[in-house]
């Protein structure tokens, strides 16, 4: 670019902004169709032409974020690969964070995920306390639905509100963190919070459970801190 050329840079940017925007949201149209769509209708539900939609689909399965089936199009094995990687992440940056929780609540901490489909929640990586003899077991790699427990509520109660979403979520989202008894266990009584980076959607939340009743206000502000802690290295 020339003196003379005033605007090019800027104009170039934005063009560069829009096909990152629409890639992105042809993949996450195609996050909510599973089964895959064709062409037209993934230009119907995103509102661009069909060419356009084409050549969009060529740059992601490039770069293996898109896949196609016959005629249609679904999310591509990359996409699972960029999500191990950044799980990898989460849990090497949470490692001591987690532990110095656990040990802090004498309760087991654990750090949970939203899976790809953002229907299910899985549990990332588990610390036990090292100074207690009985605690609740969690095991990585659990799962259970997306609006439920503790963890999952945090998680949600981390990105915008959705029609129809638990009044517990909202509840959590006012509150920064989420408090439930008994959800997938009975007795079992836990405390979690969203890990937002740079005010982004959460993906994912810390949090601690234990069988019995605690003070949700001497937990919470310990739990906060450790997603803020999380969150630093993120």
């Amino acid at each position: 670019m020339t003196a003379d050329q005033p605007g090019t840079a800027g104009t170039t940017g934005t063009a560069v902004s829009k096909t990152i925007d629409t890639g992105l949201r042809l993949l996450e149209i195609l996050k909510d169709h599973p089964d895959g769509l064709t062409i037209t209708e993934l230009a119907q539900l995103a509102g661009i032409h069909r060419n356009a939609v084409s050549r969009h689909l060529v740059a992601l399965g490039n770069h293996r974020l898109a896949a196609r089936v016959g005629n249609r199009f679904t999310l591509g094995l990359g996409i699972v690969e960029l999500n191990a990687a950044v799980q990898h992440r989460l849990r090497s940056a949470a490692s001591a964070a987690l532990q110095v929780l656990a040990d802090t609540c004498n309760a087991t901490a654990f750090i949970t995920v939203l899976d790809i489909d953002e229907s299910q929640a899985v549990v990332l990586t588990v610390a036990e306390p090292r100074a207690s003899q009985i605690h609740v077991t969690y095991r990585a790699g659990t799962r259970h639905p997306s609006n439920r427990a503790a963890s999952g509520i945090a998680i949600l109660a981390g990105r915008p509100p959705r029609p129809g979403e638990r009044p517990e979520i909202a509840q959590a989202r006012a509150a920064g963190y989420s408090v439930t008894e008994g959800e997938l266990q009975p007795g079992a009584w836990g405390v979690a919070a969203p890990i937002s980076v740079a005010g982004r959607p959460a993906h994912a939340s810390v949090g601690m459970v234990t069988i019995g009743e605690r003070d949700a206000g001497e937990i919470a502000p310990i739990v906060l801190n450790a997603a803020r802690e999380i969150s630093r290295f993120l």
